[in-house]
């Protein structure tokens, strides 16, 4: 059984959503990250302290994107990971990779900035920069809606996965950043599908 180690409204939601459409067993063990002391059994697992993280048997593994190439890698094939040899799969790498060192990681910045920095500090030279930063890699983004309705091509990957998590961080109100309605169609239609719905509502399981 795969233990993935999240939160709600963290990067888990990206191992839980493939898991789901991988058809994959798994359990969830919540952590919450604003807990002022930190549950021992997580700092084992990852001592970074930050999600998500994932038990498979003998391996332990962090990193969301590392953790869905693991699990594709592992248990598939899969539809969800085009092989060398499609035309679709330097499109697929490049937004898979996209969508957390390009975008979340960036968003990260203001987000946190505006929500947690003190008054003085929310504006500051750093968080201006990184939405600099995501203005410009979000262009590749918008750029691939105008030719095909998933970053791959005309079918779903773990690229969307990716992706889709990044837009929903951008779109949250913290961030300052405006989802256009490209991109915003986009979520619409990735979240749709019955394997985010279930791992939403799993994701959520047992939290207040």
């Amino acid at each position: 059984m795969i233990t993935v180690w999240g939160g709600q409204t963290s990067r888990s939601i990206r191992v839980v959503w493939l898991l789901e459409e991988m058809g994959l067993p798994y359990r969830i063990r919540q952590v919450d990250m604003l807990a002022p002391e930190k549950d021992p059994a997580w700092l084992a697992v990852n001592p970074g302290d930050f999600l998500p993280a994932i038990q498979d048997g003998e391996v332990t593994m962090v990193e969301s994107v590392a953790i869905l190439e693991y699990l594709m890698g592992r248990y598939g094939p899969t539809p969800l990971q085009p092989t060398p040899e499609d035309p679709a799969f330097a499109l697929y790498q490049q937004f898979l990779h996209l969508g957390e060192a390009g975008l979340a990681t960036l968003i990260m910045v203001p987000l946190v900035s505006r929500f947690l920095a003190p008054e003085a500090e929310r504006d500051n030279w750093g968080a201006r920069w990184a939405r600099d930063c995501i203005a410009r890699r979000r262009l590749l983004v918008r750029r691939q809606l105008e030719r095909a309705p998933y970053m791959a091509g005309d079918r779903f990957t773990a690229a969307d996965i990716s992706i889709t998590y990044a837009l929903n961080l951008a779109a949250n109100p913290h961030a300052g950043l405006a989802v256009d309605e490209a991109e915003q169609a986009y979520v619409a239609r990735t979240t749709a599908r019955d394997a985010y719905r279930r791992a939403y509502d799993r994701s959520h399981e047992g939290v207040a």
